[in-house]
């Protein structure tokens, strides 16, 4: 029997995409072996009254256009298509159910990290995926190897780990307030998103 295929999965708004959102996945890609890491954007609903001059579509035009140069990043439109409200947990019991020979690796920040008590069924998350978490410093850093254990306590099959990635103080929500605001993003997006940014006048 040959070996399963480790995939990850990076979810989020990715309202845009940016050089973070990239550098987080290809560590993951390198640091855990991975053999893709896949960026799975949700749908444009709670953020719609901070943004609403994006769409669905033009996220996923950026978010291909950030990663089409890079064979082990794809991107997946299975939450965006999902009728009614997505979960996560959701997603994961159709990939390993689709998969069985993938291992699968959520790929977060340590904020969502702090609150995934909160969400949908999360001790089947943490069965049906090993979670890889990033921290902006050693202060989270050892936070995070503290949450690790309280749910390994709490939940025999845990796997969290800490995910050691370079450190950039960047967000999508800076971004699109300083396209309003005509100053530049150059190197916080990939070159290709920057120019769909400005050819078809998106955040102004």
């Amino acid at each position: 029997m040959g070996q399963n295929k480790k995939i990850g999965i990076m979810g989020g708004t990715f309202n845009p995409i940016h050089i973070g959102h990239l550098i987080l996945a290809e560590t993951a890609y390198e640091d855990f072996k991975l053999d893709s890491v896949i960026f799975m954007p949700n749908k444009n609903q709670y953020y719609k009254e901070n943004d609403d001059s994006v769409t669905n579509g033009e996220r996923l035009c950026m978010i291909s256009l950030a990663i089409e140069s890079n064979p082990h990043l794809e991107l997946s439109t299975m939450e965006y298509e999902r009728p009614g409200t997505t979960y996560s947990v959701d997603t994961f019991e159709e990939l390993n159910k689709e998969h069985p020979d993938c291992e699968f690796y959520f790929i977060m920040g340590a904020d969502s990290l702090g609150y995934l008590e909160t969400w949908k069924d999360y001790p089947r998350i943490l069965q049906l995926a090993t979670i890889l978490v990033a921290s902006r410093d050693e202060a989270g850093r050892i936070s995070i190897i503290k949450r690790s254990r309280e749910f390994k306590r709490e939940h025999d099959c845990t796997r969290i780990y800490h995910l050691n990635s370079p450190s950039v103080g960047i967000s999508s929500k800076d971004i699109r307030t300083r396209v309003k605001q005509k100053q530049t993003i150059k190197y916080l997006v990939p070159q290709p998103v920057e120019d769909y940014i400005k050819k078809h006048q998106l955040y102004e």
